[in-house]
């Protein structure tokens, strides 16, 4: 079901101005107080590299906190960090930390954007599982952005075994699917 649902790649030898890389894929380290990066990282990851190879001008991190009780620890905050540590300048950052869902990702990224490169072309990092939910929300506000899908959950290859002996973590598969079909579903109506 993930490889069905999951989207591909955007054109390849395409440049962009601003790659906005969506929350959700780390949090606190509360022994240390930085980033403790979780299942969704490559997010992150898949930006660096695509800045390192200069399809992105700049990256901007969007994300504030999803907890409900303490708001103090913003994703974007603690992302901004790891990349000053490894060295990714200033002037390739850009920081969205009040957002708190996709939907608001989506609002607050692309007014700053607006703000400060209104011609900028667009390009959404997040997981692959979350590109139709994400597509559906920023293509509200502008059609003129292109998508890339990290952390794939399907499988390319199988053996025979794969289509016999049950897998446990297939149930894990199911509960992200079933998330974040419900949330599209809600986002569809809301439109």
């Amino acid at each position: 079901m993930f490889n069905a649902y999951q989207a591909d790649y955007p054109p390849k030898n395409k440049k962009y101005d601003v790659a906005i890389v969506l929350g959700g894929f780390s949090g606190l380290n509360k022994r240390n107080n930085e980033i403790s990066f979780g299942n969704s990282s490559d997010r992150l990851f898949q930006a660096i590299a695509l800045y390192k190879k200069g399809i992105v001008s700049k990256i901007l991190l969007s994300s504030g906190s999803a907890n409900l009780v303490d708001t103090s620890a913003k994703e974007a905050d603690l992302a901004l960090a790891y990349l000053k540590l490894i060295n990714i300048p200033d002037s390739a950052i850009l920081i969205e930390n009040k957002s708190r869902n996709t939907v608001e990702n989506a609002e607050f990224s692309l007014a700053l954007i607006k703000k400060h490169h209104p011609t900028a072309h667009i390009l959404v990092i997040t997981s692959a599982w979350h590109i139709p939910r994400a597509k559906l929300i920023f293509n509200k506000k502008s059609k003129e952005i292109d998508f890339y899908p990290t952390d794939f959950r399907g499988e390319t290859e199988y053996s025979f075994g794969d289509y016999f002996i049950p897998n446990a973590s297939a149930l894990s598969g199911w509960d992200t699917l079933l998330k974040e079909w419900i949330g599209l579903l809600v986002d569809k109506i809301r439109s």
